[in-house]
């Protein structure tokens, strides 16, 4: 994620420090939520697969791919430009561009599992009929438009610096939001996930809160804290990243 206001004042060394605390746990919660919701379809769900002959463990692809590509790598897409804020402005933009192009990857995939799933199912079960379905599928669909339009906003030269200036706000903003569009719907997954598992199992009581219930419960609390202090890191001013000299003239920086 980009900002334009280069007369932002310098952090200071203190600020810079909380700082780094601040993305090292962001990375240890995104890490967890990982390894949880990996432990829930993994442990608790009847592992992987892939193909026709097991649909529900093809599913079990599907809130892991989407966990580590809209909520983990999306989260690190948008603090690149404020972690590597020594190097070189390029730099910066091809991590920020990689990130998000393995956030798509690993989310495309995840769409295809959950998918299959439904459509390998004996009988199949519809897609796209529940509230979670439609808002996640927005938040891939805005997502991929998101990081087409910084692309041709930001990585060609011709597009002049008034135009860039005009769509930076809305880049900013759309970053933010379809972060937290991609939240909720994670979280209506987890719930819906939690809730069909408590129909159709009978040994499993989720009010009861037995191990699963706590894995689904501690998934949900990782997926919240890590996007609140996102979203709190990229909307400190001193934490925004500070041209170099030879950037100064451009008067764009991240």
């Amino acid at each position: 994620m980009e900002a334009l206001d280069k007369q932002d004042p310098q952090p200071q060394q203190g600020s810079l420090a909380f700082f780094t605390f601040l993305v090292l746990v962001i990375q240890c919660v995104g890490l967890t939520a990982v390894i949880l919701v990996a432990v829930w379809m993994g442990h608790y769900r009847g592992g992987f697969d892939w193909g026709p002959d097991n649909p529900s463990k093809e599913f079990n692809y599907h809130p892991v791919f989407m966990v580590i590509g809209m909520i983990f790598l999306y989260s690190d897409a948008i603090l690149a430009y404020r972690v590597f804020r020594n190097v070189k402005k390029t730099y910066s933009k091809v991590v920020h561009g990689a990130i998000h192009i393995g956030a798509l990857l690993f989310s495309a995939v995840g769409l295809k599992a959950v998918f299959d799933s439904h459509n390998y199912a004996k009988p199949p079960i519809p897609n796209l009929y529940s509230l979670h379905s439609w808002l996640g599928l927005a938040a891939v669909i805005l997502y991929g438009i998101q990081w087409l339009s910084g692309f041709v906003a930001f990585a060609f030269p011709s597009l002049s610096l008034g135009a860039k200036k005009l769509y930076m706000p809305h880049h900013v903003f759309w970053g933010v939001a379809i972060l937290c569009l991609a939240t909720g719907a994670a979280l209506m997954g987890i719930t819906e996930k939690a809730l069909f598992t408590n129909c159709f199992t009978k040994n499993f009581h989720y009010s009861a809160l037995p191990s699963e219930g706590l894995v689904i419960n501690f998934l949900g609390v990782a997926i919240v804290v890590l996007v609140a202090l996102v979203i709190y890191v990229v909307t400190r001013p001193e934490y925004k990243r500070q041209p170099s000299p030879d950037e100064e003239h451009i008067q764009l920086v991240g």
